[in-house]
This record gives structure tokens, C-alpha cells and sequence, in this order.
């Protein structure tokens, strides 16, 4: 076999608009060379087009595989698994494992409240999935879902020292997901739904609430409306207005959108009118299920139906968390003055924000390269960090208020401007501020019933 030169590579690599940046020689024989080639793309699809000049150079050169540097940071996954007790002689083994460690079973037998204290299950959380609603990506299966989960666990680490694991499960039936959980639970300090579609995300989370002894939370849902809430309380602190006075129209009666109405109306919100895909949610919609039952009987006051464009019309507040690109800059226009839009479709919103700004006073989004990223990472990791450290067994509407509300105030006034509506999700304030806010109202509830 002839080998092809080795500088046909670094010419078919500038020929295509590629920056050469490492080449290396991994292996080497008589009658073949295997080279490491690094270099700088603009995207996926410049990418391809190098790989394909580089195969173009010569018949005698075969390209075997082509990563990119985030495949590269998935290779054999995210996460690991450290000790935190040495185990260098017999003494570190007797006691970490047999013979020591069955005294502390037997204690942990005698009284089950001590396996909070004497296991990993004070400060770990299980991130489940179905992989049936996974980003946008939509029903990809419990694989496909991993890279997802274990992303989510690295975050509660990096976040809140939170000890999360992905549990990715290969069923989406409703019992099966439901069983699953409650017999795994006794290993975890909490339960972080994720990814799991609408309509059967709701009764998942009810009934494992009733069924365990520890937090349930479905952040899809609630993670959303908690930093929607945390938006929009500073929202309105700019445009000078009240929640309890302004119209509301919501794009998207998803998991998301269910949960983003439910916080609002406990914070005083009057008068919001939801979208689906079949148009507005009024007195004479289907009644499919317990959620869109409450939907109904709690929003659209005026019980009009009509179309998105139609509802914007002097409308005070979109928010968006359904579709990309199904607004024009018209709708946005016909709002009222000082309007606020909330486009959160992933990882295309609504309608392009900077059409939207336009118009709009205050605009935000899900994307981080545009101001105002509503990130649910600003809300979670401080949601179980304080539901952990106060021993919680659940999740109430008032921690998710609060919540919001310390996320909001992480926010100084001298800070807050129409392109400064939340923090950074590296803001060191923001997990301790919601973690506080939760661990106050849950330790207050548990002496309440003490």
C-alpha cells in the first residue's frame, strides 16, 4: 500500500477553510501511517466538508473516524464515582466493609430514619427519564436520553455539591415508571423527573408524591415556571406594572406551561389565556385529563376563542414555550406599550428576538448567546440543596414561589435593566439564596407539625 504524503492533509485542510492546529503521528509501519489530525471548523457541517477534502487528497488516504469536541467531552460518559473514605490497609476495610459495616446495617434496621444520616442518601438525587420528551428533540428513548441526565447530574454538582445519578428507565408506561421509582427510592434523598412527556408527566409526579417519603420534583415543569416567575417579578419592577392587573397569553399547555400558569395564579395572576396546538383553551375545549380540566376552569376569563395573533392584541406579557418562529414582528408590535416577551422554544424561540426588541421592552429567551436567559439551572440545584440539608419530604407551592422570589432578588436594583432581568447561572448567590429560601420554609412547616 502506498502512503500518501503527509502534507496533502494540512493543504486539503486550508483548501477547505480549516485551521490547522495538531498533527500527530499515533502509529507508523512500512506500509502505513495513522495520524491524530486536530483542527478549528466553523460548525458541524464545515466539519464535513474538511473530512470530505481530506478523504479528496489522495486515493491512499482513508479517514477511520471524526469526532468533534463534544463528542470528544461525552467519550465514556460525564461522571464517576469517588470514595470519600481512604481503603489503603485491612483496618480502612474492616471498617468501610465487613466486618464494621454491618453494625451501622443493623442501626440503619432498628431505626430506617438513619439511613439519612449514615448513607449517601442525605445528598443524593435520582435524575429519571423515559426519554420521551427529551429537550427538543422529542420521544428518543432512554440511550438517547443519557447524555442528557448525566449533563443534569454534573450540574447539580457543579451547582449545589449535590450527589445526583442518571436513571434512564426502558419503559414509558405509566405504572411500570411509577413502580420503578418508589422501589428504588429508599437509596435517594430526592427524585428529579425529567423528560418525560405530557400528558403522563403529571400523574407521575401526583402519585409518586403520595407514595414516598422524599421530595418529587419534575423540573420540566416546575424548574420553568420558577424562573419564569423570577423574570417576570422583575419584569414588572422596570415596566412599572402588577401582576394582579396585566393580560398574560401563553404559548405551549405542556408540562411547562401548566406549571408556569399554576405558580402565576398563586402569585396573583387574573387573566391568562393558554394556547395549544388546536388554538386557544376555553370553556368548550376537550377535557382529556385532570390538568386540562384545571386549565380550563382557571384561565381565559374572557373565554374567548381565537388565534395567537389575535390574544396578542394589547396583550402585556407572551410567554413561550412551545414552538419555534410562530409569531411575527406584527404580533409583537400590536402589544400593549412596555410589553414583555418571554420566548423560550429551544433552541429556537418564538419569534427571532431581535425582531421581538423591536417592539417589545423587555425580551428574554432560552439561549445563552441573547440576554436574559430563562435557564432552569438558576432554579434546581438550590431547590434540592435546600430540600436536602432541611430533610424535606416535599415539595410545596409556597418553596417554589419563594424560590422565584430568590432568584429575582439575586437581581440588586442598582443591577436591573431591560437586558439584566435574572443572574448568571454562574452567580455564586444564587444557589445558597434559594437553597436558604427552601430549607427556612420547609424546617418552619416541619415545626409546625412537630
Amino acid at each position: 500500500m502506498k502512503i500518501a504524503p503527509t502534507s496533502l492533509i494540512p493543504a486539503a485542510i486550508a483548501a477547505a477553510g480549516g485551521t490547522l492546529t495538531a498533527l500527530d503521528v499515533v502509529e507508523s509501519t512500512q506500509d502505513r501511517v495513522t495520524i491524530d489530525v486536530t483542527c478549528d471548523a466553523i460548525d458541524a457541517d464545515h466539519a464535513e466538508v474538511i473530512t470530505e477534502a481530506i478523504k479528496a487528497a489522495s486515493p491512499h488516504i482513508v479517514v477511520r473516524n471524526v469526532s468533534d469536541r463534544t463528542f470528544l467531552l461525552h467519550l465514556g460518559g460525564k461522571l464517576e464515582v469517588h470514595s470519600k473514605v481512604p481503603l489503603k490497609n485491612r483496618d480502612d476495610l474492616s471498617r468501610a466493609y465487613t466486618p464494621g459495616v454491618a453494625r451501622v446495617c443493623l442501626a440503619i434496621a432498628k431505626n430506617k430514619a438513619d439511613a439519612r444520616r449514615l448513607t449517601i442518601k442525605r445528598n443524593t438525587v435520582a435524575v429519571i427519564s423515559d426519554g420521551s420528551a427529551v429537550l427538543g428533540l422529542g420521544n428518543i428513548g432512554p440511550e438517547a436520553a443519557m447524555p442528557v441526565m448525566e449533563g443534569k447530574a454534573a450540574l447539580f454538582k457543579r451547582f449545589a455539591n449535590v450527589d445526583a445519578w442518571p436513571i434512564c428507565l426502558d419503559t414509558q408506561d405509566t405504572e411500570e415508571i411509577i413502580r420503578t421509582v418508589q422501589l428504588i427510592a429508599p437509596g435517594f434523598g430526592g427524585i428529579n423527573l425529567e423528560d418525560i412527556s405530557a400528558p403522563r408527566c403529571f400523574e407521575i409526579e401526583s402519585r409518586l408524591k403520595d407514595l414516598l417519603d422524599i421530595p418529587v420534583f419534575h423540573d420540566d415543569q416546575h424548574g420553568t415556571a420558577i424562573v419564569v416567575l423570577a423574570a417576570l417579578i422583575n419584569s414588572l419592577k422596570i415596566v412599572k406594572k402588577n401582576l394582579a392587573d396585566i393580560r398574560i397569553v401563553l404559548s405551549g399547555a405542556g408540562a411547562a406551561g401548566n406549571a408556569i400558569i399554576r405558580l402565576l395564579i398563586i402569585q396573583g395572576a387574573t387573566n391568562i389565556i393558554a394556547f395549544d396546538s388546536k388554538g386557544s383553551i376555553h370553556k368548550d375545549s376537550a377535557r382529556p385529563n385532570a390538568m386540562r380540566e384545571w386549565l380550563i376552569d382557571n384561565t381565559n376569563p374572557d373565554n374567548r376563542n381565537c388565534t395567537l395573533p389575535e390574544a396578542l392584541v394589547g396583550a402585556d406579557v407572551f410567554i413561550g414555550v412551545s414552538a419555534p418562529n410562530i409569531l411575527k414582528e406584527a404580533d409583537i408590535a400590536a402589544m400593549a406599550t412596555d410589553s414583555i416577551v418571554l420566548a423560550l422554544a429551544n433552541p429556537d424561540p418564538e419569534i427571532d428576538p431581535v425582531l421581538a426588541s423591536k417592539h417589545a421592552r423587555i425580551v428574554a429567551t432560552g439561549r445563552s448567546d441573547y440576554p436574559n436567559q430563562i435557564n432552569n439551572v438558576l432554579a434546581f440545584p438550590g431547590i434540592f440543596r435546600g430540600l436536602l440539608d432541611a430533610g424535606a419530604t416535599k415539595v410545596t407551592d409556597e418553596m417554589l414561589a419563594l424560590a422565584a422570589t430568590a432568584i429575582a432578588s439575586c437581581v440588586s436594583d442598582d443591577q436591573l435593566n431591560a437586558t439584566f432581568i435574572v443572574p448568571s447561572v454562574f452567580d455564586p448567590a444564587v444557589t445558597p439564596a434559594v437553597a436558604n429560601a427552601v430549607t427556612s420554609l420547609a424546617k418552619a412547616a416541619k415545626n409546625a407539625h412537630a
